[in-house]
Parts: structure tokens; C-alpha cells; sequence
């Protein structure tokens, strides 16, 4: 119907958990009062071999390599149609059936929100980790507030907020690039918004279980910087994470060895198109609680 909300949606998969990704795009087609047009992208797989076999009706693309989470989810969204986008990860799913109507309900009735992640728990009901409520005070999971990075596995977004971002940061292969879309999104005036009472689901996995995650995280935070902040606040934050993670895994050098190679790789390689924050954004985020030097 004309009157519904138009919802092009991306799901990246390297096609290891083939059970739950058909879950994912069944809850998404299952959807009410939307429309929705679903590209699944095969970073380095043919999502047209699935098995069992994605519903009739969902495009496929198959990426003859790996090119990494947010370059693979880039790659999916000029082939799907909608004046919002929602990026979902192969292994969580949207429960409810109004999901997407009440993220979309959400953003038109505020349009200072440019960005909505949802609140996510585990499946089986165990606790979900802390990490999943992205801001610094914790406290309740069913609190909303303004947030400065997003979970990157259940997000929604307008179209317009995205392409004028420049998408996700393709560069970064994994880790961090949705810091980097959220100061982008706040960058255009615009607030990122954590929904407490919006729910997604999405197992309990360790971020450590890849063997690149102490080099990637070093090495993307450093880029973040150097991609998006004034010179003068590149040290300073740059320095502040630098500070953390030394506190943190002082007592494990191998971690710190590879936290710091990726640390160094960050300053020696190029990370894409520099587009500093301007100072009247830093100046808004800060009014709302995180500088963008922590």
C-alpha cells in the first residue's frame, strides 16, 4: 500500500549459519503494516546455494571474496528499494511483527533522530552482554537515550541520512564502523538513538572468537580519528583509548602486542576519506555526554 512505510533491507552472511539466517529474513518478511525489499549478500558465498533456501521473493549477491562487514552491507544497498534502510546481521532476528513499523513510527515522529539502534537480548533468555547498550553508563537496558555508536547487527535508518554519510566506513573491514556511521549521522544534525523498547534478538558471542579483533579494534580506532576528528583532538583520543587499553590488558602482553600492531598499522595506512566533524557537532555531542575524545 502507498501509505506504508518502504523498507529496503540488507542481510550479510559468509554463509556459515544457514538455519539462522533463514530465521532473520523470515522475520523480516513476516513484517506488517511495511513494505520490504531484502537483498541477502554472500561476502565470499552465493546465497542462491542456500540450504535450507532463502524465501521466493529475496534478491541475492554474491561477493566473490571477503570484503568485510561494512563493505559487504555496502554492496547490498543500491540493488534493494526503500526510502529506509535496515541492516540485519545473519544471525539475529526482529520478533516482533511491528518491528520495523514502530522504528520507522519512531523516526518520523522525531526527525532529529538520524539513526536507531534496538535494544537486544539473547534468545534463550540468558543475560545479554553489557557491551550491547552502547553508551558509557550502562544502567537499564530498557532505557532509551542519545547514544555515539551503534551495534551494527539491527539498524535502522532514512536512506538520505546514509548516502549523505557515505555509508559505512568500507575500509575498516570489522570493528568500529558503526562509531563512525553515528558521528557521521550526528555530523548532519541529527541524533543516533538507542530504542530501549524496541527489541531485536542476536546470540551471545564473544567479539574476541575472531583471531584479527585485537589488531582490527587498534588499528580502527586510530582511522577513526584520523578520519573524522579536528587534528588537534586526534592525540587526545587516540591517546585516551591508548590509556584504556593498556589498563585493561596490562596483565596479558600477548593481547597488548597485537592491540599495539594494529595501533601502529592505523598510523601507517590509509583510512579513506577524511571528513572532519565540525566543531559545532563536538559541541552538541558533548552537550549531550560524550566528547568525541573516549
Amino acid at each position: 500500500m502507498a501509505d506504508q512505510p518502504a523498507i529496503a533491507v540488507v542481510v550479510l552472511t559468509q554463509g556459515s549459519r544457514p538455519a539462522e539466517l533463514r530465521r532473520g529474513v523470515e522475520s523480516v518478511l513476516a513484517q506488517e503494516r511495511v513494505t520490504t525489499d531484502v537483498v541477502v549478500v554472500g561476502n565470499g558465498w552465493d546465497p542462491a546455494t542456500a540450504e535450507p533456501a532463502l524465501p521466493d521473493g529475496v534478491r541475492t549477491l554474491a561477493l566473490p571474496e571477503n570484503v568485510g562487514i561494512p563493505a559487504g552491507r555496502n554492496a547490498g544497498v543500491p540493488l534493494v528499494s526503500g526510502e529506509w534502510l535496515f541492516f540485519l546481521d545473519d544471525d539475529a532476528d526482529i520478533p516482533s511483527r511491528t518491528f520495523l513499523a514502530d522504528a520507522v513510527a519512531k523516526l518520523r515522529a522525531d526527525p532529529s533522530i538520524g539513526m536507531l539502534q534496538p535494544r537486544l537480548r539473547v534468545p534463550d533468555g540468558a543475560p545479554a552482554p553489557r557491551r550491547w547498550i552502547p553508551r558509557i553508563r550502562k544502567g537499564d537496558p530498557e532505557r532509551s537515550s542519545n547514544v555515539f555508536a551503534v551495534l551494527e547487527a539491527v539498524i535502522v535508518l532514512p536512506r538520505e541520512v546514509f548516502e549523505r554519510a557515505g555509508g559505512w566506513a568500507a575500509p575498516f573491514f570489522y570493528a568500529h564502523e558503526g562509531i563512525d556511521l553515528a558521528w557521521k549521522v550526528w555530523d548532519q544534525g541529527k541524533r543516533v538513538w538507542y530504542a530501549g523498547d524496541l527489541v531485536a534478538e542476536h546470540p551471545s558471542v564473544s567479539p574476541t572468537r575472531h583471531s584479527y579483533y585485537y589488531r582490527l579494534n587498534a588499528r580502527n580506532r586510530v582511522w577513526l580519528a584520523r578520519r573524522n576528528l579536528p587534528i588537534v583532538l586526534v592525540p587526545l583520543y587516540v591517546g585516551s583509548w591508548t590509556g584504556i587499553q593498556l589498563l585493561r590488558w596490562f596483565r596479558k602482553p600477548a593481547v597488548l602486542r597485537a592491540w599495539f600492531g594494529g595501533w601502529a598499522e592505523g598510523w601507517r595506512t590509509d583510512p579513506g576519506e577524511r571528513r572532519p566533524l565540525r566543531w559545532r557537532t563536538i559541541a552538541r555531542m558533548t552537550a549531550a555526554g560524550r566528547p568525541p575524545i573516549v
